[in-house]
């Protein structure tokens, strides 16, 4: 009978998907650890390819940010146009779905998966564009970063402190066709994001400081990889399934734990979830209903429900299977899930009885070579675990009592030892003989220890001479040679007992050390990547409650040095340590933190305490105290363990007081920051606010108080107030632009428009500033259209002109060029130059002392905003033959020809 014919459900579930898919769309994903990596390039390229065997492929949206490289790829594509969308009084271009629909290529291009739609659009989100485009049965590229993934957003968000608020949900993400990761390593990014291959120089800058960290990037590469890895893992499942493939083919580790309804079930499931945490592992919890274990009892039933309830907290996958087989249903569920390691409890039946019947270990062994097989431990009864308590402990008094068992083993020994010496003396002699006795003393010694060897050697000697001597079975001696023989036989076994338990002594304290030093190297390791109090808390407790078989937990005081509850513990809820745990005395714990002594159990102060309380003292002060309840007090008072646990103490102290120090650090520029900000705003109103606001009071005053002036000084005095008023007014629109281009509600209206009519209506707008200077234009009528937002850009010039006029004598210049990717435009003027040293597009930076001229300091930094938000650059620099010179920079684009209307006009 074949045990592995095809499944009929699984068969009719595969002609389903299969049909569904012919009838949808194919969805590729181009997937990235983050901005910068090249999945638009990737994209575009594997484009191109599809366009080369013939496809009908069309750009729906591509967002290219500037780069040359993109942009020359989308350039023998075809673009869909985009549509346009009135939100709050801009018109705003989106990806269009309708002509999209409409066109129906056989493959659409549409970047920025995550990406949120404006309102008025179809859909909310891209991600729902695409959905309706594969419905319609058009294939689909697209990109996504890891930080849009809906489960792992808060996860990025955590490790690089910036929260991305535009996400994909992962049923997107795991309904691709095809996943295409696209990888580069963070040095390779760095030098990219260095070269202004990701974000333009200042973008970069900023980028480099906050996101685009290596430990960042580390961290993101290591998610995307995981998660393509997933997505591959859950692919090979379906193709194994499709094929029947029943072989286990190890790609990725799975693990499947075992159940059964005892006690030691909890134990079995803890075990487990600690192998597929060390392993990074997926992982299964089942229980095998079978006839025999269908007549459980009721605490049997609780026991396995509770151990259920245990692996699904814990983060497994749990099932109940039905038959009468186990070892061939584990082994047949465990291929069907790819599983590669079964995690099966220990048998407790006694060892005679496999002569009579196999156990589950050895028939899954024998069954399974695809499969490894991973045996824990059962729990011991009461009267064990009170002699056999497993830790990372080892006692080392050699004056502990040797349990009866040993001695029961040391007479077997001895008998054994006597029933070989018996069949051997008729080959060799009895000098030879005696041999044996010495080598069963070896192993006792080496096994049960010095009370056991020392017996071994006394019932040694005695056996030898009742059995072996003559006269034999008797303890007489014949000839007085013996009596020799006896005591050399004596003090050799027992030199060998001293010696055999020393060096069994000695491997224990090394074994112990090297377990202390591997503890404290271990936490030290982890806690030198904490950056947050909680992740230090969490590691300090983690790798104390193992090592010393306790209950710990850590108190930290609030800003009013007054210790607050413990803030986390660990393990599993156990009635029996929670309620020490919750014997923790706060009043203790801050006579510790507040004396910087230790309290409690074993102690001077309050002896009689069940918790051990530690101060943890760091180099500058104490940061906390350390709570600890242990099961047994000699895991914590023998002098090897006090050392430790003060080792550990001191670590978990020295790291909260980095972290606080980090966090003061922080604060501090964020408050010097914010004081100097504070200083500039304070020194714009109080100077350049006020200034214009007491001429406009003065002279109003005189046209209110001198109502017989004659109508031509009337005039003046209107118009001298009408430019006061200008130029107050310039100053609050600079101020609130900023605020607004700061918070990035800014929204650029671009379209494609000629250069020179923007710099006509700049002139236009700052007639009156321009009074007085000599103004020169050199603009090339054949300069190609440029991709801009009209307003802005107009803004950006009116700024750089009124500070040409501003701090120039007499002329101002204005030129532009197109060069390679680029049109360069430049605001040029005669005055005295730029100061050396100063950033001049830095908000509330003057060129010259505040009482020499009007101004804030804000107008450049506003351009270099609006500028960069157009994929542009502006630089300054000071001009050989004196004055200052701005250049604009905006990139070129695929300009669409000029109408011919309008190129007549131009000529």
């Amino acid at each position: 009978m074949n045990d592995y014919r095809p499944d009929p459900d699984t068969l009719l579930d595969k002609i389903q998907r299969e049909d569904a898919k012919q009838q949808r769309g194919h969805l590729k994903i181009f997937f990235g650890a983050c901005a910068g990596v090249g999945k638009t390039y990737a994209m575009l390229n594997a484009a191109h390819l599809q366009q080369q065997k013939g496809l009908d492929v069309v750009i729906g949206i591509v967002e290219t940010h500037g780069r040359q490289d993109t942009i020359k790829m989308t350039q023998a594509l075809e673009v869909l146009p985009s549509q346009q969308i009135l939100y709050k009084d801009r018109v705003l271009s989106e990806f269009d779905l309708d002509a999209a629909l409409q066109r129906r290529p056989d493959l659409l291009l549409v970047d920025e998966l995550a990406h949120s739609n404006v309102a008025g659009s179809r859909h909310a989100k891209r991600w729902q564009d695409v959905e309706e485009l594969l419905a319609a049965g058009i294939d689909v590229y697209t990109t996504v970063n890891v930080q849009h993934l809906e489960t792992l957003n808060d996860v990025v968000g955590q490790i690089t402190g910036i929260r991305v608020w535009e996400t994909v949900p992962d049923k997107i993400f795991d309904l691709a066709d095809e996943i295409t990761l696209v990888d580069l390593p963070p040095d390779e990014l760095l030098r990219r994001l260095k070269e202004g291959k990701v974000y333009l120089e200042q973008q970069a800058q900023r980028a480099a400081k906050n996101f685009f960290r290596k430990g960042n990037l580390i961290a993101l590469r290591e998610l995307a990889l995981r998660r393509t890895a997933d997505q591959v893992d859950v692919q090979m499942r379906d193709y194994r399934a499709d094929q029947a493939i029943h072989q286990v083919w190890q790609a990725k580790e799975r693990l499947l734990v075992c159940i059964g309804p005892d006690a030691s079930a909890s134990k079995l499931v803890r075990g487990a979830a600690r192998l597929a945490a060390s392993l990074r592992a997926d992982w299964i919890a089942v229980y095998v209903e079978t006839p025999k274990l269908a007549k459980r009892q009721a605490g049997q039933q609780d026991a396995l429900l509770k151990a259920l309830k245990l692996a699904q907290e814990l983060g497994a996958e749990t099932t109940t299977l039905a038959g009468d087989n186990l070892a061939m249903l584990l082994l047949s569920y465990a291929r069907s899930r790819n599983v590669s390691k079964l995690v099966i409890g220990k048998s407790l039946r006694p060892a005679w009885t496999r002569l009579l019947r196999t156990s589950l270990a050895d028939e899954l062994a024998s069954r399974s070579t695809d499969i490894d097989v991973v045996m824990v431990g059962h729990d011991l009864s009461a009267q064990d675990k009170t002699a056999q308590t497993e830790s990372n402990h080892i006692d080392l008094d050699q004056n502990q009592r040797t349990p009866l068992s040993a001695y029961l083993w040391t007479i077997a020994v001895c008998l054994v030892a006597t029933l070989l010496s018996a069949g051997l003396t008729q080959v060799f002699d009895l000098a030879n003989v005696v041999m044996l006795y010495l080598l069963g003393v070896v192993f006792v010694a080496l096994r049960f220890g010095r009370s056991a060897s020392v017996l071994a050697s006394l019932l040694s000697v005695a056996s030898f001479d009742y059995f072996f001597v003559p006269p034999r079975f008797s303890f007489s001696v014949s000839d007085s040679q013996y009596l020799f023989t006896f005591v050399i036989m004596l003090a050799v076994s027992l030199t060998i007992s001293k010696l055999m338990t020393n060096l069994r002594f000695q491997a224990q304290v090394a074994l112990y050390r090297e377990r202390r030093a591997d503890a404290l190297y271990t936490m030290s390791k982890a806690l030198s990547g904490a950056l947050m109090v909680e992740q230090i808390i969490e590691i300090g407790i983690n790798h104390l409650a193992p090592v010393f078989q306790a209950r710990v937990a850590i108190l930290l005081p609030d800003s009013h040095d007054k210790i607050r509850q413990p803030l986390a513990e660990t393990g599993q809820p156990d009635p029996v340590q929670q309620m020490l745990l919750n014997t923790i005395d706060t009043s203790v714990a801050q006579w510790v933190y507040d004396h910087h002594q230790s309290a409690g159990l074993g102690t001077q102060t309050l002896p009689s305490n069940a918790v051990l309380y530690l101060p943890l003292r760091a180099p500058m002060r104490t940061r906390g105290v350390l709570a600890i309840a242990p099961k047994d007090t000699r895991q914590i008072f023998q002098p090897e363990q006090q050392q430790l646990l003060d080792t550990f103490a001191a670590q978990i102290a020295l790291a909260l007081e980095r972290v606080h120090y980090v966090e003061v650090a922080q604060d501090a520029l964020i408050n010097m920051e914010a004081e100097r900000m504070r200083n500039a705003l304070l020194s714009a109103i109080s100077h350049d606010l006020r200034t214009p606001l007491t001429a406009i009071v003065g002279l109003a005053s005189t046209l209110h108080e001198q109502a017989d002036l004659a109508p031509p000084k009337r005039a003046e005095l209107s118009l001298a107030i009408h430019d006061e008023a200008l130029r107050m007014s310039g100053l609050v629109v600079n101020l609130l632009d900023m605020a607004r281009l700061q918070s990035g509600k800014v929204t650029l209206n671009q379209q494609w428009q000629p250069l020179e009519e923007v710099v006509g209506s700049a002139l236009r707008a700052c007639q009156h500033s321009l009074q007085g200077h000599v103004l020169k234009t050199a603009i090339p009528a054949d300069l190609p259209l440029l991709y801009f937002d009209a307003v802005l850009m107009e803004r950006v010039l009116c700024n750089l002109l009124e500070n040409a006029a501003k701090y120039g004598r007499s002329q101002i210049q204005i030129t532009a060029q197109a060069e390679a990717d680029f049109v360069h435009l430049s605001v040029l003027d005669d005055g005295p130059g730029l100061p050396s040293g100063v950033n001049i597009f830095e908000k509330f930076t003057r060129g010259e002392l505040e009482a020499a001229s009007p101004g804030v300091g804000l107008g450049l930094a506003i351009c270099e905003s609006i500028v960069l938000a157009h994929s542009g650059k502006i630089v300054a620099a000071n001009r050989p033959d004196g004055g200052a010179q701005f250049t604009v920079s905006l990139p070129l684009g695929n300009a669409p020809p000029l109408p011919p209307m309008i190129e007549d006009e131009l000529e």
